[in-house]
């Protein structure tokens, strides 16, 4: 056995039993706590209502046993198994030429992978959440949200992969370099786009409305220091009957976003402390950070992308018979996750210590009970287990477990 297949599939072995054991461990943990509501809970939510999330997580873990399990199959299918080697030669065996040979290619193997992937969104939107109420979307919108999807790949991914591998092919010996100016001139591009160009493609955002609700909202952001293009309500429930907000956009093009959904659950002062929430992210510049990581890691991504296109071993150890820039790219964006989930806890522990922050940043302009008010409706409506196991919440969750972020906030002085 070549020694990268070596590397490579025990690398994707013991990411598959980590996965596995701690899915087990978040299963059992939240088995052993579903017939009590948790203290700083007792009053707010029922047992009822509590035992339904824990229900809700336990599904959840199970079908992601089988993810993981078939992801990892599928991925040494068409690694080692041959698939991509098959794909590649039938594009080479055509006349249309190197780059969109290429294009051909990466777009093939990628929807064929989302295609054999399809089952299992299927099953979370149609059988998963209708089971626990909370699927709103008919058949014909979810056909229609994935040919729209389908739409935007090769209108974005076309020119996209066509510039890249232009690069690489005539750039020189740091293409890279100017790959990752593209790379980054592309997301900027699209973070600037998203709010007003992309998003309405999928939902209705219709402006907040006069009252009392929206000059609240403004009397908040003015307190903040926070311009945006505009306060809009958006039809999440068309889909589905989870609730959240966000802000979006760079520049003049901000929004800021309710659900429908959240908007109908919560009462004012409790949205304007989701909302003092979310302005926290912007104050504290979280955006701007998790941006310019993004920037540093795509850099050395490419960096590192630049150097293994020209190893020999990295195609031969994973099952290509001939290296190509198509192929380097297409294999880097497969198996880079499976090394890189081990960063996952330092990635999420950012993630919390930014949410902490916010939190507190919320507390100071609303005071911290608007918000605990709304994040245990939240808990409630969006069936949020109380109780996810220590070891698995610091791996996955970007947020900080339910009863430590509630004790968190309750700790912090009432607004003066």
């Amino acid at each position: 056995m070549h020694i990268f297949t070596l590397i490579f599939v025990t690398t994707l072995a013991a990411g598959l039993i980590l996965q596995l054991w701690l899915l087990q461990r978040q299963a059992r943990h939240v088995t052993a706590h579903r017939a009590q509501v948790p203290a700083a809970f007792v009053g707010q939510i029922n047992l009822q209502e509590h035992q339904k999330a824990a229900d809700y997580t336990l599904a959840k873990a199970s079908i992601a046993r089988l993810q993981s399990v078939y992801g990892t199959l599928l991925l040494l299918l068409f690694t080692l198994g041959g698939i991509i080697d098959l794909v590649d030669v039938f594009w080479r065996s055509t006349t249309i030429g190197p780059l969109p040979q290429g294009i051909g290619l990466m777009l093939s193997v990628l929807l064929l992978m989302g295609l054999l992937e399809l089952p299992f969104s299927l099953w979370h939107t149609f059988v998963l959440e209708a089971r626990f109420g909370f699927n709103r979307t008919t058949p014909v919108r979810y056909l229609l949200d994935l040919l729209l999807q389908l739409g935007l790949l090769l209108v974005l991914g076309i020119p996209l992969l066509w510039a890249m591998l232009w690069l690489m092919q005539g750039a020189g010996h740091y293409w890279w370099v100017y790959a990752w100016l593209l790379w980054t001139g592309f997301t900027l591009t699209i973070s600037w786009a998203y709010p007003t160009l992309i998003a309405p493609l999928f939902n209705r955002f219709t402006p907040l409305q006069e009252g009392a609700l929206k000059q609240r909202i403004q009397q908040l952001l003015e307190r903040c220091g926070f311009t945006s293009s505009g306060i809009f309500i958006m039809d999440g429930s068309r889909r589905s009957g989870h609730g959240n907000a966000y802000f979006t956009g760079l520049g003049k093009q901000k929004r800021i976003v309710f659900y429908d959904t959240l908007v109908d659950s919560l009462e004012a002062e409790e949205l304007e402390g989701v909302l003092a929430h979310e302005l926290g992210h912007f104050k504290h510049h979280h955006v701007l950070k998790q941006m310019a990581l993004s920037v540093l890691f795509s850099l050395l991504g490419l960096a590192l992308l630049g150097w293994l296109a020209g190893q020999p071993w990295f195609y031969q150890g994973l099952g290509v018979s001939q290296a190509s820039n198509a192929v380097a790219l297409l294999l880097f964006l497969l198996v880079t996750p499976v090394f890189g989930q081990f960063l996952q806890p330092l990635m999420a522990r950012v993630s919390r210590r930014y949410e902490f922050e916010a939190d507190e940043f919320a507390s100071r302009q609303t005071g911290p009970q608007p918000l605990i008010h709304a994040l245990v409706k939240l808990y409630r409506e969006n069936a949020s287990t109380l109780t996810p196991d220590p070891l698995y919440s610091a791996f996955h969750d970007s947020h900080p477990p339910a009863p430590v972020r509630v004790a968190h906030l309750s700790a912090q002085p009432s607004r003066q």
